[in-house]
Parts: structure tokens; sequence; C-alpha cells
């Protein structure tokens, strides 16, 4: 019997709010994940990724030439996409 539902003492208002508060609950969570996805693929300047990386814009230069992260361009602006640069990191042995 455990999958049974006793609705005993339960009126359709109060049944719709559970289901409403529910629903709601669902739909945070989608727009949260969807919200988390978009934040992956942005596109940062230059200089927003030597923000996010903490690094000076030399390194970020050096380490574009020699195919450690991967940059986009248009016209003569570079872009990098902020879940390129997560990859990009690797873990440290200790």
């Amino acid at each position: 019997m455990e999958n049974s539902i006793i609705l005993q003492g339960t009126t359709t208002d109060k049944l719709l709010d559970l289901f409403s508060e529910e629903l709601d609950r669902k739909f945070e969570a989608l727009a949260k994940n969807l919200s988390h996805q978009q934040a992956k693929d942005e596109l940062l300047t230059r200089e927003q990724a030597c923000d996010f990386l903490r690094i000076n814009s030399s390194t970020l230069w050096s380490w574009t030439n020699k195919g450690k992260v991967k940059a986009y361009g248009i016209a003569n602006r570079r872009y990098y996409k902020r879940s390129e640069l997560l990859e990009c990191l690797t873990e440290l042995k200790k």
C-alpha cells in the first residue's frame, strides 16, 4: 500500500494549492538550471577572462597562442567562452 494516496479530509482547494506549490518549486529549479547553462556559455572579453582567471593579459595572450585556451573573434575583438575556460583548468596533484 506504499503507492496509495488517501485524500480523506482534503478539500479540492487544498489539493490544488499543494499541486501549485510543487509546480512552482519545479519551475524555479528549471529556471535556475537554465540560467546556469546560459552563464556557462557566456562569452567573455579579454579583460573579463583575465579577471575570471585572475591572470594578466600577457598570460592570457600566451595561453591563447600556445592553444591552452580557445579564443573566438569578431572583427578585431577576441572573446572566450566561460565554460571552456573552466574546462582548461586542471586539478593539481597533491
